[in-house]
């Protein structure tokens, strides 16, 4: 890349794209914004070496933004893309990820990061993504055109007393095994099954898997110590993933699945027996504590329903920060899921106009005999014949299934249905489901 410079914003102040050199420095500058401790700062900077060296399949090296101050010689803002795939009820949609947002505290206020996420957008928009999701701070992306509308995190905890026991000569029925490059066919096709509870999940090929497994960097932040669960007769039954820094005193995994054919409730004690063992291993490598362990894995997941007991504390779920810039674009794509849903429903072989009114603009979906024939935006003049009406960007917590109609219309006193049939219609096409992505990073 001959030209990095994207654009000078004055006072000795230039935007550019990120070369090779930059890798240590970003790592550093990482480290010092987004690093809460030592064990987390370390990971940080790790997660940033990985994308910024351009080693792994997601980010190239020229996909972080810099704002370097010519005169200090230093970087004094940055962030990056990382692009991938989603699926929304299986059908996939390019997404990408800004990540690593930071700027150091002398420069703030003064619009570094608006600048660098609208190059961000404007990457990720000729990527072909028609989303972009983030993690982030409460409200602060909102003024970049995001909303708050799929579940991120959450999960349930135990301790010590909780962990269960074997009885007295009984074998462990399920060991954990690090898993290798030869199970990764096992990790995916389990992964997919899995991913069938979920109405949103991230799409992880053959090349995402080996690099999850032998790519990243020891301490990443974001890779995961992936454990293949073996039965007695050695039989690959599930996998779970550990975070390789302990988060504080809580030993947690934050992916657990099984393959068909295997149970729940007689996988699950072993889990946890590994997961505290585990975390009292990386406790003393760590100089840390080990009081709990967590299961984080969302708002819902069959190993809560059969260990309850167990796991008594629950976290309840952040959210991701999602932008649609163009909703027609995005519902062509998954128009085939909205088409089932009404077949599954007293909706079936619908026929007529549901018009949403967003204040400033709006679209109307055309069905005919339950097929989506028309997405069209809704222009100003033509608002007040809208049959259900959304402030600001609420209705993307409906797309993604994040609130239901009915809680959108309590929580909001201006979005609302004009009558009972077509609140009814939008729940149907838009329903209340969970989802838990595993975000690629």
């Amino acid at each position: 890349m001959t030209n990095t410079i994207i654009r000078n914003l004055g006072e000795g102040l230039v935007l550019r794209h990120s070369t090779a050199e930059d890798a240590e420095a970003l790592a550093k500058f990482n480290r010092e914004i987004h690093g809460e401790d030592e064990w987390d700062a370390r990971g940080i900077a790790d997660w940033t070496l990985d994308l910024a060296s351009g080693e792994g399949p997601t980010v190239a090296v020229g996909d972080f933004t810099v704002v370097e101050d010519t005169q200090a010689g230093e970087i004094v803002s940055s962030c990056c893309l990382i692009s991938q795939t989603w699926a929304y009820e299986g059908i996939p949609f390019k997404v990408g990820r800004p990540e690593l947002v930071g700027t150091k505290k002398a420069y703030r206020r003064r619009g570094l990061v608006r600048e660098q996420m609208e190059i961000l957008h404007q990457w990720s928009a000729a990527r072909g993504e028609l989303v972009q999701v983030i993690t982030g701070i409460p409200y602060y992306y909102r003024q970049f055109g995001y909303e708050m509308a799929i579940d991120l995190d959450g999960g349930r905890s135990g301790f010590k007393s909780h962990v269960p026991k074997l009885k007295d000569g009984e074998e462990e029925p399920y060991t954990l095994r690090k898993a290798a490059e030869q199970d990764i066919p096992f990790l995916m096709a389990a992964y997919e099954h899995g991913c069938q509870r979920s109405m949103i999940h991230s799409v992880w090929d053959e090349q995402l898997w080996l690099y999850e497994l032998s790519g990243k960097r020891k301490y990443n932040i974001d890779r995961r110590e992936v454990f293949i669960i073996v039965d007695r007769d050695g039989k690959q039954a599930g996998f779970i993933g550990i975070p390789p820094i302990k988060w504080g005193d809580k030993s947690t995994l934050t992916v657990y699945e099984l393959a068909p054919g295997f149970s729940w409730s007689a996988v699950t004690p072993s889990v946890i027996r590994f997961l505290w063992e585990i975390g009292e291993e990386l406790a003393k490598g760590q100089n840390q504590h080990q009081e709990k362990f967590g299961f984080w894995l969302g708002a819902s997941h069959p190993a809560y329903e059969v260990c309850t007991s167990r796991l008594p504390e629950i976290s309840k779920p952040y959210a991701f920060y999602v932008r649609v810039p163009d909703l027609v674009a995005l519902l062509l794509v998954i128009s085939p899921a909205l088409e089932n849903r009404l077949l599954a429903s007293a909706f079936a072989y619908y026929s007529g106009e549901v018009k949403l009114n967003f204040y400033r603009e709006g679209l109307t979906l055309g069905f005919a005999d339950g097929r989506l024939e028309k997405i069209e935006k809704l222009g100003p003049d033509s608002l007040e014949k809208a049959s259900a009406v959304f402030p600001d960007r609420v209705f993307l917590q409906l797309l993604f299934g994040y609130r239901s109609m009915d809680e959108l219309d309590h929580a909001f006193a201006d979005c609302y249905a004009k009558n009972g049939e077509t609140k009814q219609l939008l729940n149907v096409l838009f329903p209340k489901k969970h989802a838990e992505v595993w975000a690629i990073a």
